[in-house]
């Protein structure tokens, strides 16, 4: 597949797919929808975005349903369990994480809206989150209605290099995200989307599914 091939079949689906349409065009409202919700709702879907850290979306959609608002209650000990019983394959560390982020359960959502743009949220998150990453905070913030991040993560990645647009970083360095950015920056312009949109377009032409 070639950069020309990436934009017709992106433009093939908006223009003809209507299933496809209607998943994404949910899911954007959906997103826009969850940034009017509580602090713990919000928190919640950091807590999402921490496990995909090196995992699949789909099982930690699973597991954020499961443990809901466990991840405000339990302690450290109890999540850790739970998510092992439920398959996690980081459990202890990121229980860690999720616990320790609860500092700002009640913030998270001001603290964010605090900055002048999307990108000055973004570096907070990476610099006061662990276990979040450029490719989580980015994550997050499209759950939460935000739509200038791209999420990088491999699937897009392996579409790209398959495309002949990039090559297939051994490591992603903040330098090396920012650059895939600007290039899927571009791809959306040329498709009269935003980045959010896009990612989902691309998830559903890599993967055959439109997550969150």
């Amino acid at each position: 597949m070639t950069m020309d091939n990436l934009l017709k079949t992106i433009e093939r689906l908006k223009r003809d797919d209507a299933g496809v349409i209607a998943l994404v065009d949910a899911r954007i409202k959906e997103f826009e929808e969850t940034c009017k919700k509580p602090c713990g709702e919000i928190f919640k879907e950091l807590c999402f975005c921490i496990l995909t850290a090196n995992f699949t979306a789909e099982k930690s959609i699973k597991i954020q349903e499961t443990i809901d608002d466990g991840f405000l209650t339990l302690f450290e000990s109890q999540l850790a369990d739970k998510l092992k019983e439920l398959g996690y394959r980081y459990p202890n560390i990121r229980a860690k994480y999720i616990v320790e982020a609860r500092r700002y359960k009640d913030s998270l959502k001001e603290i964010v809206e605090s900055f002048d743009n999307e990108y000055e949220s973004r570096e907070w998150l990476v610099k006061n989150i662990k276990g979040i990453g450029y490719k989580e905070a980015s994550h997050f913030l499209r759950n939460i209605g935000y739509k200038k991040s791209a999420i990088v993560d491999f699937h897009i990645i392996d579409l790209l290099a398959r495309c002949g647009l990039i090559e297939k970083p051994k490591t992603l360095t903040k330098t090396k995200y920012i650059e895939i950015e600007g290039l899927l920056w571009k791809i959306a312009e040329k498709s009269s989307m935003n980045l959010a949109e896009l990612d989902l377009y691309l998830w559903y032409i890599e993967t055959g599914k439109v997550l969150k």
